[in-house]
């Protein structure tokens, strides 16, 4: 029923079951108690690392395997089709790091790739601020440059993913003051770092497993070489952001569809089985219709994200473009969900199915990585219409 996918080669596939392995063993059994607890226990890192699950797009001179980005796809599709969204994984491995491949100095990349990749360190990177979302010109987060050429840096983050455990965070800051978006620039600030302090934990609607927290600089004390990628990158921080949108927002994507397939299986089991009026729900036309207009609607959105991952692989993939799936694929994994429990009836509303939590889930894929009105704008920008 499905069209076939020919993104995948037999050894993608053997790596999607090593994966599902990893997966039964060390998330399937603990993710319960980690949403009641609010985080992913630290072992995991730790595990992931010795199974060579972390950083695999690395060059292995960095501690990688040096795998094509489609490991990584994999690893996406996995980790949402099951529900296992507190795994941070995915930031970690394929923002994170990147980052610091593609703009630190060597001796960066030397001192924390290997501990990436290992598990040794867990990555976060921090960008929202109270005050500022999506705004990359409303950040307050300021670095102060000392006439030895270290660095003063002052501010908070909030929503950081991974933030709670993080031992390296990518903190983006001002540097230039009246340089707007463009005066900023990345930082590597590590676990306790005078003045590096970490908030609560917060509570979240969705992705209750997933620690995101507050983080606090308080004139924390930067030696020259904690600027990533050196002089060479001072002010250059929203270049480098942008560079890396089109992958950060397909990721997105990509678990977008993954995760509202995933629903649909669990909501044509359930409508199989659960009888009303002496038949089953999905005997009705009304559910029949249903699933069938939203199982269209995925597959023709899992066709437009492949053609995305082609075209990323080839290195041709626009932020235009990359925006378009964000947006499209996460509203339309919100429309899924409300369906999916809809059909389920009271049981919808029950937080032991799964429908439930990738309910609750879902929402913030319509927010984070950029917002979908901000993603909105960015296409308009490239179709050529004025805007503000």
């Amino acid at each position: 029923m499905t069209i076939e996918r020919t993104l995948f080669t037999p050894d993608h596939e053997a790596f999607r079951d090593s994966f599902r392995r990893f997966m039964d063993k060390e998330i399937a059994p603990f993710h319960d108690d980690w949403e009641a607890q609010g985080y992913v226990d630290r072992a995991l890192w730790n595990k992931a690392g010795e199974n060579g699950f972390l950083c695999m797009s690395l060059p292995e001179e960095h501690g990688g395997a040096g795998a094509d980005l489609l490991y990584s796809v994999i690893q996406f599709e996995e980790l949402w089709a099951r529900g296992f969204t507190g795994v941070g994984f995915g930031l970690h491995s394929e923002i994170v790091a990147p980052y610091i491949l593609h703009y630190g100095t060597e001796a960066q990349k030397k001192n924390y790739l290997p501990k990436l990749a290992s598990g040794e360190m867990v990555g976060a990177i921090a960008m929202s601020e109270p005050g500022a979302g999506s705004d990359l010109q409303a950040v307050r987060t300021a670095a102060l440059k000392q006439p030895d050429g270290s660095w003063r840096l002052s501010g908070s983050k909030t929503f950081i993913t991974n933030g709670w455990h993080a031992d390296l965070v990518i903190v983006v800051a001002k540097t230039d003051p009246e340089g707007g978006a463009k005066g900023t620039s990345l930082f590597l600030v590590e676990r306790g770092m005078p003045g590096f302090e970490k908030g609560q934990r917060l509570k979240k609607l969705g992705l209750k497993a997933q620690d995101t927290s507050e983080l606090f600089f308080n004139d924390v004390h930067l030696p020259p070489d904690a600027l990533l990628g050196g002089q060479a990158q001072e002010n250059r921080g929203f270049v480098c952001l942008m560079e890396q949108l089109p992958w950060e927002r397909l990721q997105i994507a990509i678990s977008a569809v993954a995760a509202s397939q995933a629903a649909i299986d669990h909501t044509v089991a359930y409508v199989k089985d659960r009888k009303v009026f002496g038949q089953p729900v999905g005997a009705y036309q009304n559910t029949r219709y249903t699933l069938a207009e939203l199982q269209t609607e995925v597959q023709v959105a899992q066709v437009f994200v492949d053609k995305c991952i082609e075209l990323l692989m080839q290195q041709k993939l626009d932020t235009a473009t990359a925006s378009m799936a964000k947006y499209w694929t996460t509203d339309l994994q919100c429309k899924v969900m409300d369906e999916c429990v809809q059909l389920h009836g009271g049981y919808g509303f029950m937080w032991e199915y799964p429908v439930t939590r990738a309910y609750a889930d879902a929402r913030v894929q319509r927010i984070y990585g950029g917002t979908n009105e901000i993603m909105k704008e960015v296409i308009t920008r490239a179709m050529g219409l004025p805007g503000r």
